[in-house]
């Protein structure tokens, strides 16, 4: 067990990060319709859908005219705000939103998308290529992206990844820049106290387990308010892991095999409510088919903020299951729990 605090003594934790920043959200509407509330990125003062499509699984629909469907029916319900990367489908996550987002949408959102590479020249192949599959001359949000370590980071750095974004961002092909991680939140503040002390936007998970396990909500999230970093959260569900899987991340691996939270403890609309509840700008969530897509645009359409007591009653709930890892396999180093 990574972390040991009790229910009480999150709760409180969690209610001072809270204190009004989860409510802070604009409703408007543009030319497409009215829009999903929005929040501030942090400092890059961009306002972003509470709701952000994952764009990896706009990759995996059944079909293309299903992921076509996809992208106008997050238009349809208010997102503005969509994510990819070069690493869903070696680029075809981004080439689908090159045919269905950009040719009619492109003013109108805002696109985030990241970068596996491991030094400049890899970077760059991926920016640029990025640029032409998704058919803009620019990208609003770019990560260094899946940083597992301390390590994995210097690497990075030192093969120029880093030099690499900053140069993007000055010749105006990326707006603003940050970084990913799935695994430590150790690494994540080294990044944002040393490494990369001018990251602008932070993908990271947050869900009912992350507390119990090596939590990025308790050790980085207060160090990304301090630093007005923007907050993007993933893994609301824990990569399928709080609904049983063990390996949710991996195309057409089956859920059912771990312990699963949801739907008997707590519901997927919980759970979304629990990560908007905190001060993150937008959940980004992936669907496996439009079913799923109606399911996330529901809970972000008609979300209300979980109480304090409702907050304890989800986190006694789930603590049990959430101590031993299991649930957020991704932060396990093989992928292979902790047993206490």
């Amino acid at each position: 067990m990574k972390n040991s605090i009790n229910r009480r003594e999150f709760s409180v934790a969690v209610s001072s990060l809270v204190a009004g920043t989860a409510l802070a959200e604009k409703a408007g509407s543009d030319q497409l319709g009215n829009v999903l509330p929005c929040r501030r990125l942090g400092k890059t003062e961009l306002q972003v859908t509470r709701y952000c499509p994952g764009g990896m699984h706009i990759e995996w629909m059944k079909s293309e005219a299903d992921s076509a469907r996809a992208v106008e029916l997050c238009i349809e319900k208010g997102v503005r705000f969509f994510d990819t990367a070069y690493m869903y489908g070696r680029g075809r996550s981004e080439e689908l939103y090159g045919k269905y987002l950009s040719p009619k949408y492109r003013d109108q959102v805002i696109i985030m998308s990241k970068t596996t590479g491991r030094n400049a020249k890899s970077v760059r192949e991926q920016l640029d290529g990025g640029l032409k599959r998704m058919k803009t001359d620019r990208i609003d949000v770019y990560l260094m992206h899946a940083v597992n370590s301390q390590e994995d980071a210097e690497a990075r750095i030192k093969g120029g990844a880093l030099d690499e974004l900053r140069r993007a961002k000055e010749s105006g092909k990326i707006g603003h820049i940050g970084f990913s991680g799935h695994r430590t939140p150790s690494a994540h503040n080294w990044l944002l106290n040393e490494g990369f002390p001018d990251a602008e936007v932070v993908l990271m998970p947050i869900n009912v387990a992350d507390p119990s396990y090596d939590s990025f909500i308790l050790k980085t999230l207060p160090l990304l308010q301090k630093k007005d970093v923007g907050v993007l959260a993933m893994k609301t569900l824990g990569n399928a892991g709080l609904l049983g899987g063990t390996r949710g991340g991996i195309k057409g691996d089956a859920v059912g095999t771990g312990r699963a939270v949801v739907p008997d403890i707590l519901s997927v609309r919980d759970a979304h409510r629990f990560a908007l509840s905190l001060p993150v700008a937008s959940i980004v969530a992936g669907s496996n088919d439009l079913d799923q897509l109606k399911q996330n645009l529901e809970s972000a359409e008609t979300f209300q903020p979980l109480e304090e007591t409702e907050r304890e009653r989800l986190i006694a709930a789930c603590s049990a299951h959430g101590k031993t890892g299991e649930m957020e396999f991704y932060k396990w180093p093989k992928m292979r729990p902790e047993r206490t």
